[in-house]
């Protein structure tokens, strides 16, 4: 019969795996629960204020759902221009699921530039590992209105480190006892 210590130890590292497991990346829904579309002047907060309002990392992923549109990855210049004729990335299909694999800027139009012009335009900073703050991207642009917010990615950081660590100490003492 296993001892209650190797029954514990086993149960730490569990919980250990399954904590690493959801710190692997955060789906966030564009537009919550309008989706991806060209703004009608009423919504509460514009796609950057809600940007505004997240942190994004590395392997997060943004989920955008949308009908008769189409999401585009482009340049800082072409997001300012709303140019849709050189995209980096081009998706179609109503239900996209795009995942950030490095830290930097990201930018976002509508395929459609009436739309984009109207405001269906999305600039993302994902966060280097080691980054404090988030400058804003385009200065003189008042599309970035300061730091963004801490999300659950960051609270699930700090669960995985101190899971983590609790399951060291068990694999300390189990070898010592």
């Amino acid at each position: 019969m296993p001892s209650p210590f190797k029954s514990l130890f086993f149960s730490a590292i569990l919980a250990a795996s399954t904590a690493a497991l959801l710190v692997a990346g955060f789906q966030f829904e564009v537009g919550e629960n309008t989706g991806w579309r060209k703004p009608t002047g009423k919504e509460p907060p514009t796609f950057n204020e809600w940007a505004t309002q997240n942190r994004f990392h590395i392997g997060d992923t943004l989920h955008f759902k949308y009908q008769n549109d189409s999401v585009l990855v482009v340049t800082a210049a072409d997001y300012l221009n709303c140019n849709t004729s050189n995209p980096i990335s081009k998706f179609e299909d109503g239900d996209t699921i795009f995942q950030f694999d490095a830290p930097g800027f990201f930018y976002f139009i509508s395929g459609l530039p009436d739309h984009c012009e109207s405001g269906q335009k999305l600039i993302i900073r994902v966060m280097h590992p080691s980054a404090a703050e988030a400058p804003a991207p385009l200065a003189g642009h008042g599309d970035w209105p300061g730091p963004a917010a801490v999300n659950s990615t960051t609270k699930f950081s700090v669960v995985s480190y101190f899971v983590t660590a609790l399951a060291g100490l068990f694999v300390v003492f189990y070898m010592f006892m």
